[in-house]
């Protein structure tokens, strides 16, 4: 893509990197924010090569939510997507991981765009919330919904009701960040995590989310015959005969996702 493009994609090894870039407006979701990230998630789910997702900010915030201009504009129905919804990711159905590299703060559709992520590395310091109490507005992009399940009710309520954001160790402690590393080793953590990830068979990968996902909310029993439905195929894979041959012959597996 070009300079100007509000979202940039750059592909490295099995790992597309996907990048907003509105800096000058603390890189705030607009109708082309929202577009190019859901160009990015089609080009991530499609391209057979590619496995992982990585998310990020350019400049010194990941995303201070919803353009406000737009909004008192009354063009806040153009910071959605129609398989996105806001900024075109928060209600992506999509099968590959994404980690969010929180270059910076992560507020409002900043922390619904990172907590839509399957992975979150966050810089030291650095802050995830959702003020949109302060402006008569809600979080309904997915804060609301998401966080009680991550952070449990209280802490909820607490950012919800409040405003205030919580520190990226507070969130650590409470489990929803996965690494907090300095501010410029943010995104090649991230892409550490990716390739680590890349290295796992892509199928098994793929059916494990999955089955983690939608085993929330079922008893055990539903949970696990859900998760037997999702890994039946994986068993039926090319990958499945590769991964224990690899371990019996000594050498590093040759994944084919297929």
């Amino acid at each position: 893509m070009s300079d100007e493009a509000k979202v940039l994609t750059e592909v490295r090894g099995r790992t597309l990197l996907i990048t907003i870039n509105r800096p000058e407006a603390r890189n705030a979701v607009n109708g082309d924010v929202a577009s190019g990230i859901e160009g990015a998630i089609d080009e991530l789910e499609s391209n057979e090569e590619l496995w992982t997702g990585v998310l990020t900010g350019n400049g010194p915030v990941f995303c201070a939510g919803a353009d406000l201009k737009a909004i008192s504009s009354g063009d806040a129905a153009g910071l959605q997507t129609e398989k996105g919804g806001f900024g075109g990711f928060v209600q992506r159905k999509r099968t590959k991981p994404v980690i969010a590299a929180l270059n910076g703060p992560a507020l409002a559709g900043g922390c619904e765009l990172a907590i839509a992520c399957d992975l979150i590395v966050a810089p030291e310091g650095g802050k995830i919330g959702i003020p949109e109490v302060k402006r008569s507005l809600i979080a309904l992009a997915g804060g609301l919904v998401r966080l009680p399940k991550l952070l449990g009710k209280n802490a909820a309520l607490e950012l919800a009701m409040t405003g205030e954001p919580f520190s990226v160790e507070r969130m650590y402690q409470l489990g929803l960040v996965n690494r907090v590393v300095p501010a410029d080793q943010v995104v090649s953590t991230a892409l550490e995590l990716a390739e680590k990830i890349n290295e796992a068979a892509p199928l098994a990968v793929r059916a494990s989310r999955q089955a983690i996902i939608e085993s929330d909310g079922l008893d055990e029993e539903a949970a696990f015959a859900r998760g037997v439905e999702l890994v039946s195929p994986v068993f039926r894979s090319a990958d499945f005969s590769e991964g224990p041959l690899a371990f019996i012959e000594k050498r590093a597996p040759n994944w084919k996702a297929k």
